[in-house]
Order: structure tokens, then C-alpha cells, then sequence
């Protein structure tokens, strides 16, 4: 597996961040997608709407494994309507235990209007301590500004990862100023 790995490029550029804050969920990201030195694409839509517009979900990584990963979680979530943890903890623990799963390489946000997850391969299954989470290449430089704005500023959540975003953007060569910003008010 890891000579198939190395024949292909090195993919790069996602930021995922979710605020929450005040009763308002908000996740955004950044459109630019890297292979090696080579933007080629930079307008992708890396968040969506699920749950009929209950549940906001981020990716960063594969785009194909982060597809697949996001069609298996809005199954989770019909299968568990308002259960979010649920749904993300069942989603982790198929990803860590099926055999074709768990050679998806990509990282989840998802969030509802009470909880922010981080969901991984791994078995994760994280909610964040201070309202904010972050993955991607630019996810810790968007996450800080974002730790540093949740506390320090009157910013509702929204301007708080529009900010945060730009920061990174400028920060970061894997991550530029095109966002899709999803909110889910409280």
C-alpha cells in the first residue's frame, strides 16, 4: 500500500474551522486544492449541508475518501435522526473497523447546533473544549486565531471564522480566501 501511496502526488490544501458560539454553529472552508507547488483548483466546496439542514459537515483530505466518508454519515444520520454523537461515533468505528473503510485518508467536522465533532480514521471521535475545532493544513494557524477571538473580541461566530480564516489564508500556501461559510443558528 505504501509503494501505491508514493506513486501518487502530494495532495495538499484544505482548512476546515467550526465556531460555535452564543447559540450560532458555523463551519468554513477554504476553496484551494494543491498537488505539490501546483494550485489546481481553487474554489472547492469542501462543507455541506446534511440532515436536511440539521447538520453541518467539513472535510479535509481525499476528496473521493471524504465523498464516501460524508454519503456514510448521512446514512448514520438517518439511521439516528438527532443523534449526532451517536451517528459520529458509529461512522468512527465502522471507518477504524471495515476493511475498505479504513483506507479512507481524510478528517471530518461535523456539527449540529449544540456540538462541534472532530471525526477520524482513527476511531476519534472529538468535541472540542472551547467551541472551536480545526483540520487541514491550515486548521492549527485557523484554530488559534480562532482560540484567541472567541474570548478577546464581541465577534459573533461567524466574523470569528471569517477572521480566523483569513489568517491562515495568509499564513499558510495550502489555504486561500475563498470560502464556503455554513451556518446553523441556535
Amino acid at each position: 500500500m505504501s509503494e501505491l501511496r508514493s506513486a501518487f502526488p502530494d495532495w495538499h490544501g484544505t482548512t476546515i474551522l467550526a465556531v460555535r458560539k452564543d447559540g450560532r454553529t458555523v463551519i468554513a472552508g477554504d476553496g484551494q486544492v494543491s498537488m505539490g507547488p501546483t494550485i489546481v483548483k481553487g474554489a472547492a466546496r469542501k462543507v455541506r449541508v446534511l440532515a436536511g439542514g440539521k447538520v453541518l459537515a467539513g472535510f479535509a483530505g481525499a476528496t473521493a475518501d471524504a465523498f464516501t466518508l460524508i454519503e456514510r454519515l448521512e446514512a448514520k444520520l438517518e439511521q439516528f435522526p438527532d443523534q449526532l454523537a451517536r451517528a459520529c461515533v458509529d461512522l468512527a468505528r465502522d471507518w477504524r473497523t471495515d476493511r475498505y473503510l479504513r483506507r479512507l485518508e481524510a478528517m471530518l467536522l461535523v456539527a449540529d447546533r449544540s456540538a462541534i465533532y472532530t471525526v477520524t480514521g482513527v476511531g476519534d471521535v472529538l468535541e472540542p473544549e472551547h467551541g472551536v475545532a480545526a483540520v487541514g493544513s491550515g486548521g492549527n494557524f485557523a484554530l488559534a486565531a480562532a482560540r484567541a477571538l472567541m474570548d478577546n473580541t464581541d465577534l459573533d461566530a461567524e466574523a470569528i471564522a471569517r477572521k480566523s480564516m483569513a489568517i491562515a489564508a495568509e499564513v499558510c500556501v495550502y489555504t486561500n480566501g475563498n470560502l464556503t461559510v455554513e451556518t446553523l443558528e441556535g
